[in-house]
């Protein structure tokens, strides 16, 4: 028997009458009915039992504990009058003989209600986490959470891959992200660097005869928030296989992550394997992003000969898309709202037309496409009670992608809903034109292998291809519109990966300073090998059919990586400061 309890509060049952128990748990409730008589709701971690006050000092006595305060219940059980079928200890209620307070709430309002906490505002949800967590609905999430994770290192554990933690203080390296300093005391001026992924070390594991590697891998990243991504600290599903191809990366995540889903997804349906491959390019054309949801039904067309010249000023010289969307039977103003929302979201403006019951061109700019009516109508494929979404300009893939997203969610009868659709992005462009330098860059991971090796860079240096039509050994693993994990072939040759950063103006002096262990330990013969890395914070959410991250971590920060709970980041003391040898300056206002 526990010190406090000899029943959990979501165990007892109708079988349990007449039984003599002790529970404990905060008490969430108590409703009065007369001087004699009330009725509490004591919690716990597993559920909650009624409890039946049936004389005045026993209510007195309950009355007098403020709501969740953490109490012991000793008494008898006994069948309910009133039973609650949707409560699995619904057919009991402890009468009490003894009351005692283990940890009394000193408060006698609540910042909010705890089984209501959701509805409540996000900074006190936040500020107060340790109050949210105990709603069953939000401790619920991180309970699966754990089973998630639980499930994950079983899976790959079955697959051979050994769990493997790396280090957290490592040295900085230009990966796509700020990295999050921490000065070096014993080292003035000097820093280490939180990781923003275990992608070195990984790739050392392999060099170092590994075979297989897998860790929950916390990263860290200086980067803004956003619905699917925590700013400052996540975790991933990083594994590694050494003499590994993309085939055999596919072929482990197609294998453990269907039955987690299965298994633990709000939806009944997901994919099978093997998952739907989608080139990049092809996903930009069709669906206007890389992470297209497979759940919709809509997809992009290129419109540009037809439309460009119909007399309509912003699409005269420019690129035209269109979203065409069937069974439309919508308001005006709901046209209005949605297309004005897709423009907060794309930063590009939308237009419309419609083909309406029976079969005119009407509204938005349909007086710019009557007059080529047949054309649009065939080459589209257009019917009665139907919206031609536009967009046109530099922003026009973009706004297209948003359209079909937003739209295939607004409109009845294109989005199913409730399924997992998985796929895989392929051939990725191994470069691109940055949108600040205005000079070729990395397009993802500069670690991926170039299709075609040192050939294809070869050519490009000489000039007898594009840049910028090299593509890479590298993946994406995409469900439901959410890039659930990044992965690549290894560039795992010294010569090739020196090549390829030249492309990028760094040359091998560059690479070993930015990646001296790397680069060292692959001139000592390093394995073919390939990877990926699935967001565990992503999965859950995924799974738990949340729309934000951060309802499924235990302590988020807010939009602002701010910590409100603990007060962090926080000022430290001047002597802090001394010895690390850091002076604060002021930024310039």
């Amino acid at each position: 028997m526990m010190q406090n309890r000899t029943h959990t509060c979501g165990a007892l049952r109708l079988e349990d009458a007449g039984k003599q128990v002790k529970i404990s748990g905060w008490m969430e409730n108590i409703r009065a009915v007369s001087a004699n008589l009330a009725f509490i709701v004591v919690r716990d971690f597993y559920g909650i039992t009624q409890v039946v006050a049936e004389t005045e000092e026993m209510v007195d006595t309950f009355k007098a504990i403020n709501k969740e305060s953490t109490i012991s219940v000793e008494g008898i059980v006994r069948e309910r009058d009133s039973k609650n079928p949707k409560l699995p200890t619904g057919d009991i209620e402890v009468v009490p003989a003894k009351v005692e307070v283990l940890g009394r709430c000193r408060h006698n309002e609540l910042p909010f209600q705890v089984n209501r906490s959701r509805e409540a505002d996000e900074a006190q949800r936040l500020k107060y986490r340790y109050l949210d967590l105990r709603n069953p609905a939000v401790k619920n999430n991180i309970v699966l959470r754990c089973s998630v994770v639980s499930a994950l290192r079983q899976g790959m554990t079955e697959h051979g891959f050994l769990e493997i933690t790396t280090p957290i203080l490592t040295a900085s390296s230009p990966e796509g992200a700020r990295d999050y300093l921490v000065p070096a005391r014993n080292h003035p001026g000097k820093f280490y660097a939180l990781p923003q992924a275990p992608q070195q070390f990984k790739q050392l594991l392999m060099t170092s005869g590994f075979d297989r590697y897998f860790q929950i891998a916390p990263c860290f990243r200086d980067e803004d928030a956003r619905a699917d991504r925590s700013p400052g600290e996540f975790y991933q599903l990083d594994m590694e296989m050494a003499f590994a191809s993309q085939e055999d990366v596919f072929a482990v995540i197609e294998d453990v992550l269907p039955p987690i889903f299965a298994r633990y997804g709000k939806y009944s349906r997901a994919s099978a394997a093997p998952f739907l491959r989608i080139p990049f390019s092809e996903a930009m054309e069709k669906y206007g992003t890389d992470k297209p949801d497979l759940r919709i039904d809509l997809t992009v067309q290129d419109v540009t000969a037809l439309l460009g010249g119909c007399g309509f000023g912003p699409f005269e010289g420019e690129t035209v898309k269109a979203v065409a969307v069937s069974e439309f039977h919508e308001t005006r103003k709901f046209i209005d709202k949605t297309l004005a929302e897709v423009e907060v979201v794309s930063g590009g403006k939308p237009y419309w037309f419609r083909v309406d019951e029976s079969g005119e061109i009407v509204g938005g700019i349909a007086k710019f496409v009557q007059p080529i009516k047949d054309q649009v109508v065939s080459a589209l494929g257009l019917q009665p009670n139907t919206l031609v979404a536009l967009s046109a300009g530099a922003l026009a893939r973009k706004t297209a992608g948003v359209l079909v997203k937003t739209l295939g969610a607004a409109v009845p009868g294109h989005m199913d809903e409730e399924q997992y659709a998985f796929c895989w992005i392929v051939d990725f462009p191994m470069y691109e034109v940055g949108e600040e330098s205005g000079q070729l860059e990395f397009c993802h991971n500069p670690f991926s292998m170039p299709s075609g090796g040192l050939e294809v860079l070869l050519r490009a240096e000489r000039g007898e291809i594009d840049p910028l039509t090299i593509t890479a050994d590298q993946y994406d693993l995409v469900c439901n519109g959410v890039e659930l994990s990044s992965g690549a072939v290894r560039n795992h040759d010294p010569e090739i990966m020196v090549k390829a950063f030249e492309m990028v103006r760094l040359g091998e002096e560059d690479v070993k300073a930015k990646f001296p262990a790397m680069y060292n330990a692959f001139t000592y013969g390093a394995p073919p090998h390939a990877g990926i890395a699935p967001g565990v914070d992503r999965m859950v959410m995924l799974l738990a059919g949340e729309d934000s991250i951060r309802e499924i971590i235990p302590f988020p920060m807010n939009k602002n990586a701010q910590d409100v709970m603990m007060d962090a980041p926080s000022q430290v003391t001047q002597r802090q400061l001394d010895e690390l040898h850091i002076a604060l300056v002021k930024p310039e206002e």
